[in-house]
């Protein structure tokens, strides 16, 4: 399988506001006219490949923020603070405390190697080797909390607690580009047009969260992969990630099968295109999560 997006990276959204990475994983890259912060870390596959993007914009990021734990959106952070050893790594409280899990480490360096594997059968992985233990936050790590700001200079990111989805997941409210970096918040978007949604620590919190993003009305949405939403586009998005959320849970509670079957069907209809990125025992895993969360609700 190979990604249908042919758009060129760096993505220039903004003078502001700069697309690295490639398809499967964007990392945000904000310049604020006293600082610079990069929005999302991606996997070890990637670092140098953001790394040489700016280099070539002449850039040294400030702030390495990362939008929740989860291995492929922290495990570049070794090789990006090897790279830019002065800049601050931010993360949202909850992080420390699910990357010090003894399962957590090995699970993200299993995750590493998978998807450095599954990019260079794509074509575009570096020639960086996956990590080999997982990523920790040092003492330094600053833990913004809701409402928190960081000042970049004519430009704001305003930190939102994101429910539902994962541990210390964060999302950032640019208000001067009226733009919205959601991460996971709102699923896994696919090219097919459409969520995988992952209410992965609980479903209420999971809408509430995507209600109070929609409310900030932002004129560009910014998830973590595959797309940018931006003009009428952006509010599609939340009804699409509320919609994906709602019929999932009515799914899982009316199926009359056993749970294993449920989590088969659920595991075949969404595992293919940008999802085979992942391995398939972890979306068999995000499956019997959404069970265990759509009953709990």
């Amino acid at each position: 399988m190979k990604t249908n997006n042919q758009r060129s990276y760096p993505v220039f959204v903004h003078d502001r506001l700069q697309v690295l990475g490639h398809p499967f994983f964007h990392v945000y890259l904000i310049r604020g006219k006293n600082a610079s912060a990069l929005i999302e870390m991606g996997v070890s596959a990637t670092a140098d490949t953001v790394v040489g993007q700016l280099a070539a914009l002449n850039v040294r990021p400030d702030y390495l923020i990362i939008s929740h734990p989860h291995g492929d959106h922290i495990n570049g952070l070794p090789a990006l603070r090897q790279a830019f050893p002065a800049a601050r790594v931010v993360a949202g409280a909850g992080a420390t405390e699910f990357l010090s899990h003894p399962r957590t480490g090995p699970s993200l360096v299993h995750d590493d190697r998978y998807m450095t594997a599954f990019l260079k059968d794509q074509g575009i992985a570096n020639s960086r080797p996956p990590l080999t233990t997982g990523p920790l936050l040092g003492d330094d790590t600053l833990i913004e909390k809701d409402g928190d700001i960081i000042d970049l200079g004519g430009l704001t990111l305003e930190f939102i607690v994101a429910k539902g989805h994962a541990p210390g997941n964060l999302a950032v409210h640019i208000p001067q580009l009226r733009t919205l970096m959601v991460s996971d918040s709102l699923g896994f978007y696919f090219m097919r047009h459409r969520f995988f949604p992952i209410y992965f620590t609980g479903y209420a919190n999971y809408l509430e969260t995507i209600d109070h993003l929609e409310s900030l009305r932002p004129h560009i949405v910014a998830p973590a992969h595959q797309t940018i939403f931006q003009g009428s586009d952006a509010g599609r998005a939340f009804d699409l990630a509320r919609w994906e959320a709602e019929s999932m849970k009515k799914r899982i509670l009316k199926h009359t099968g056993d749970d294993d079957s449920i989590i088969q069907e659920i595991y075949e209809d969404f595992y293919g295109d940008e999802l085979l990125l992942y391995p398939r025992e972890n979306i068999i895993g995000c499956c019997r999560l959404l069970l265990r969360r759509s009953r709990e609700a």
